[in-house]
Formats: structure tokens, C-alpha cells, sequence
């Protein structure tokens, strides 16, 4: 078994099995006993269930029968559509379904020698950062011996109710499944990330340019690997009821195919449009289809051919499945929940991601530099006590993805503890030279604010920058303590590190060389009327700041004389009497250029406003005055741990 397999419960599956053959036992999970104990974390909620293997449900059963559909399955009793939207979405990609379903044909049974089969089975999840092997037994809960869940078209094949009973292993029961996200699932699936939008919210079905980025957006998801599904919000609906269009309220679908079409010459003049963008789904009760434009038995179908139907792709491979068009889709559904596959290979077509992930907690402290449960930005007093993460965008700018993910709370459904806890995040751009935790908010700029939600994951998407960025994941309310684990993308390495340390270490060296006893922020802005350098009467500018033996250099700014820098900086003085030094030069191939400079003294009663200088030439405070100004802010303070 590879190394990066967790195994739960600590149960091996191949010794297991063995010792099974061995004994001529079919194996009987202890972790997880066919009892009420495995189906209902609610006392109350019994049933007459008879737990039956699959030998006794039908003659010849089989893990798989002529490979895996998805149209393989119906949901039973739970409500757990989701659970099956996601199987239906696992079943199109052969390369994922056999990662959850690991060695499947030595899983399978083989008829010609019924003594190698032991009643034991394996899966895979992606459970909270790592892949975890979950092993179960074959006993199925029935009633009048027929399955009462997740159950396939075929009346011998069992991988779905196999699946779902590690998956409700892994929950805690089955009753914990009841009710959940497709998105979730699939991310357990696969270790995708997910992203939920509320196509409602953003106005899709109104805004045509919002809804064509959408489409394209979508597009690229499911060509790339990626699963969609979508369903009706219960909120002011009675949940499973049915729309005027035959859509049900609360149950998810899943997105089979997405694609834009180029219509002939006839069909131009049928639709009067040039292309049609289209969307399949498939309803995984198996029944119960949309009614509107292009349903089964619209005027849309009769204008089109059956040639012309396989032409475009519009094909109805099964009962529950059916076309709409992205328009209507975007009006008729309220909910959207995707799972990217974000490409980290080195050998592919696609853009490749640079992936960091780290995972972390959110911990009450009565001590507030302890404390790292502080709420979300509301929280003004406590916000920075949340745990805070660095990274840099390497790039002149970068696309980003960031995703939060909440440890899986199903398993406390039996403490009555099971909710989601409301979670989200913030980034913020700081200091180049930043090392230490944030304590409080001066010149740092608030980039970013996800979403805040009350689902397992929150996902972000930004172009961000060049610089130094600080990302602080919160839950909403302060001091609700809980694990997570944090995902980033970028396009070359961000190297995400946790801040952990308030200020400088005192070490032994310090004892001789001195500890810092002055924190310094300054902040440059801008700069105007520099001298012009070339023929064309530019410059290319950059800012040089100093403090004692601590410099930093801005980026170049190219063609002006009056740069836009932008640029933060943070110093640890150990001398009260150090100036700042801000010298603003031009670059050039053979020797930079001098521009001017600013020389400050920082102390902490200092205003800590913009202030515009004028630049000097070299020398003390005779030297001569320049007609450049700069724009800088600067604040001091002599407690290490307040800026």
C-alpha cells in the first residue's frame, strides 16, 4: 500500500481478508456492526431492517457488471440525492471512479472459486488532506429483501451500496447522510476543490454577459475533468416538491454534458440563432424531467432530425436525463456547486497550478497573543487573533485559488454537534519584508474577502498583485475552536507558511549585538515631478528604503516622473535614534541614477498620516532641495507586538 494511504480505524484490509480465508468466515466489521447503532445517530429513528449480503439477495452478484454508468444507481429511502449526484458524476471518469474503488477485479467475485471471497471490500476517500482506505463489510441494510439505499439499475450489482456504506462508515451512520452537498462528496471522491454560487445572487438568468462566462467557465470545468451539479433552493418551497416545470425543489441534479453548438444552414433559420448553448442533466431518481424548451417531447426536438440530433451531440443516453438550454438552466436553478480538478501535473496540455497546503486549527486562548479564534473582520478587537498565513505572487500579477476547508463535523451528528460552522477569509497585502505576525491594521491593503458560508469548503478566486500577502482563515463568530485545512494555487511557487512568532527572537546573540526595541511601517505611495532621464522624458524609478543596517527596493516603475510605488516596508530598529531613509533612483543598464531622498525621523508620537516631502539632494539636512515630492506614510511604536 503507498504510504500516503491512511487507513481508518487503523483496519487492514489484506490481513483482514486473510485471516477470513483462513477461519472460512465471511468477515463482520466490528467498527461499523450491522445494527441500528450503524444506521441511526438518532435514537428515536428505528425501522424493521434485516442486514443481508448480497449472496442472499440474488444468485450471481457482482461489484461491477459490464463496466460502471451513470445511470448504474437510484438514491432508496435516504435523502441522499446528493450522494448519488456525485456517484453519477464519479461514474464518467474511469480514472477517478478507480481511485475510490481501488483493485476493483480483485474486489470482484469470482464464481469459479467462491472460497476466495471473504465478505470484505475496501474504499478510498479524500478525507481532510490525505487519502484514507475505508474497509467494510458486505452485510446491506434490506426490508423484504429488497435494499432500502443507494441500489443499482441491476439487481446484481452492489458498488454503489457497497460505496455508500463506507462512505455512512466514515460519517458516523447512515442517518448522517441524510441531507448533505454533491460538492462535498465529490471533493471526498476526488480531493477536488470546491466552489458553490448562488445563480440567483449573481443575477445569471438576467445578466447575458454574466451567463456567458459562466457557460464558458463551466465549459472548461467539465472538459477539464471537473463536476458539476445544481439544484432548486427549499427555501420557500416545500422541500421534494415539484416546479411548474417538473423540476424538484431541494434535489440534486447532476451535469452530464455542457456544450456550445454551431447550427446549419436549416436550423439557423428554425432558431433564428447561430449557435446554441446547451446543458445536460440527469435527475438520479431516474424519473421526473424538465417540461420546458427541448424536454423530451418539446416543438425544439421536432425541428431537429435524428441525423442532426447525433451530429450535435444532443443525445439522451437514459430515462431521468434531458436537455436544457444554459439560459434556462440559469433561470430554473438557484444553486450551483463545482469541483475543479486543479491540474498540478508537469506533463500536460492544460495550465498547470503550483499547489501549497496547510492544515491548522482555530483555538480559544484566554491570553489574546495566544488566542487564535478571533472571528471574522467585524471582530475589531479580536480578527487578528485568528492563525495567519504568508505567501508571495512572484508575478506582475497572478491568477489565485484559495480554498478553506472545515473538518467533516457528520461524525458529531451523535453529540448533537453535526452543523457546519459559518467560515470564510480574508487576504491582505503587507509589508515586502514582513516576518512576523500582523497585530494591528495601518497600511495594509484588504484585497480579498471570500464568501462566508456554513458549508464544509469556501473557495476564492483573484488576480492578485506582486507582493507580500497575508491570509487569515476565521469562523464568523469568535471562539468556535475547529480544524481546517487550507489550499492555495498559483501559477509559480507561493511558499504559504503559517506566522507564528510576534516579534524578533531573542537569541544569544542579541545579548551581543542588541535586540530591536522600535517597530517602524512605512509605506511610499508616490512620487511626482522627477527628472526627466531620456529623450522621451521619462524615467524608470524605483524607491530604495533604509533604516540602520536594513534596506528594501521597490519594483522598477517604468516610463513616468510620476510613479505610483505603493510599496510597504517594515523595520525592527535597535537604536531609537535611527532615521528612515527614502532615496528614489532611476534604473538604468550601465549605473543607476540618483533621484533624491527623504530622511525621517520615526517616533512613536508621530501622526502615522500621509505626508508629502520634498526630495533632497545628498548630504545632511543642508542639502540642497529638489523639486520632486514623495508621498509616504510612516508609524512607530515602541511595543514590538502592536503593528
Amino acid at each position: 500500500m503507498s504510504s500516503s494511504v491512511q487507513l481508518f480505524r487503523d483496519q487492514r484490509y489484506h490481513e483482514l481478508k486473510e485471516q477470513c480465508l483462513q477461519q472460512g468466515r465471511l468477515f463482520e466489521d466490528p467498527e461499523f456492526p450491522a445494527a441500528d447503532e450503524s444506521l441511526y445517530y438518532d435514537s428515536a429513528a428505528k425501522g424493521k431492517v434485516e442486514w443481508k449480503r448480497p449472496k442472499e439477495l440474488c444468485e450471481d452478484p457482482h461489484l461491477l457488471v459490464d463496466g460502471m454508468s451513470s445511470h448504474d444507481f437510484h438514491q432508496g429511502k435516504l435523502g441522499n440525492c446528493w450522494f448519488v449526484a456525485a456517484c453519477s458524476c464519479l461514474a464518467l471518469r474511469k480514472s477517478l471512479w478507480q481511485q475510490v474503488i481501488p483493485d476493483f477485479k480483485e474486489q470482484e467475485w469470482d464464481p469459479k472459486n467462491p472460497r476466495k471471497y471473504a465478505g470484505i471490500f475496501r474504499f478510498r476517500f479524500w478525507c481532510f488532506g490525505a487519502w484514507t482506505e475505508v474497509v467494510v463489510d458486505d452485510l446491506l441494510p434490506t426490508e423484504h429483501g429488497e435494499l432500502i439505499y443507494c441500489r443499482s439499475n441491476v439487481r446484481n450489482e452492489f458498488w454503489s451500496a457497497l460505496l455508500e456504506k463506507a462512505y455512512a462508515k466514515l460519517a458516523g451512520s447512515y442517518q448522517a447522510l441524510d441531507g448533505g452537498s454533491a460538492a462535498e462528496a465529490l471533493v471526498d471522491f476526488t480531493g477536488a476543490v470546491a466552489e458553490s454560487i448562488n445563480l440567483a445572487e449573481g443575477k445569471y438568468g438576467e445578466v447575458i454577459s454574466e451567463q456567458m462566462k459562466l457557460f464558458e467557465d463551466l465549459m472548461k470545468v467539465h472538459k477539464r475533468g471537473g463536476f458539476i451539479s445544481c439544484f432548486v433552493s427549499s427555501s420557500g418551497h416545500p422541500s421534494e416538491a415539484e416546479t411548474e416545470m417538473g423540476l424538484i425543489v431541494g434535489h440534486a441534479y447532476s451535469v452530464t454534458a455542457i456544450t456550445k453548438l454551431r447550427l446549419g444552414e436549416r436550423l439557423l433559420l428554425s432558431f433564428k440563432a447561430e449557435k446554441l448553448f446547451m446543458i445536460r442533466l440527469r435527475n438520479p431518481w431516474g424519473k421526473k424531467e424538465w417540461h420546458g424548451a427541448w424536454s423530451d417531447s418539446s416543438e425544439e426536438w421536432k425541428k431537429v432530425s435524428d441525423s442532426e440530433r447525433k451530429n450535435l451531440g444532443l443525445t439522451v443516453e437514459n430515462d431521468g436525463e434531458f436537455w436544457m438550454t444554459f439560459e434556462d438552466w440559469c433561470k430554473n436553478f438557484t444553486d450551483v456547486d463545482i469541483c475543479r480538478t486543479v491540474n498540478t501535473s508537469y506533463f500536460s496540455l492544460h495550465k498547470t497550478w503550483e499547489k501549497e497546503m496547510v492544515s491548522g486549527a482555530w483555538t480559544k486562548h484566554p491570553e489574546p497573543l495566544l488566542n487564535r479564534s478571533g472571528g471574522c473582520f467585524d471582530n475589531r478587537e479580536t480578527f487578528l487573533q485568528n492563525p495567519q498565513y504568508l505567501f508571495d505572487v512572484k508575478k506582475a500579477e497572478d491568477k489565485v485559488l484559495v480554498s478553506l476547508q472545515q473538518e467533516d463535523r457528520r461524525k458529531y451528528k451523535k453529540e448533537g454537534k453535526g452543523d457546519n460552522i459559518t467560515i470564510g477569509f480574508e487576504i491582505f497585502k503587507v509589508e515586502d519584508n514582513r516576518r512576523y505576525r500582523l497585530h494591528k491594521l495601518t497600511v495594509q491593503e484588504r484585497v480579498a474577502t471570500s464568501p462566508y458560508s456554513n458549508t464544509r469548503s469556501v473557495f476564492l478566486r483573484r488576480t492578485l498583485q506582486r507582493g507580500r500577502y497575508v491570509l487569515i482563515p476565521t469562523t464568523f463568530i469568535p471562539g468556535v475552536p475547529t480544524a481546517f485545512i487550507l489550499r492555495l494555487y498559483t501559477d509559480v511557487p507561493s511558499r504559504l507558511r503559517e506566522l507564528k512568532a510576534d516579534r524578533p527572537k531573542m537569541t544569544c546573540w542579541s545579548l551581543l549585538c542588541g535586540y530591536p526595541c522600535r517597530v517602524i511601517q512605512i509605506k511610499v505611495h508616490s512620487a511626482e515631478g522627477l527628472q526627466k532621464q531620456d529623450g522621451s522624458g521619462g524615467a524608470d524609478p524605483y524607491v530604495l528604503i533604509k533604516c540602520e543596517n536594513q534596506s528594501w527596493c521597490s519594483a522598477v516603475q517604468r516610463g513616468t516622473t510620476s510613479p505610483v510605488f505603493n510599496t510597504q516596508v517594515i523595520f525592527y530598529s535597535k537604536d531609537m535614534d535611527s532615521p528612515v531613509t527614502i532615496q528614489v533612483w532611476n534604473s538604468s543598464l550601465l549605473r543607476d541614477g540618483f533621484l533624491g531622498q527623504a530622511v525621517l525621523a520615526a517616533s512613536p508620537g508621530a501622526p502615522g498620516q500621509q505626508q508629502r516631502l520634498r526630495l533632497r539632494g545628498r548630504g545632511g539636512g543642508e542639502a540642497a532641495e529638489l523639486p520632486a515630492h514623495i508621498s509616504v506614510t510612516v508609524l512607530c511604536s515602541d511595543d514590538l507586538a502592536e503593528l
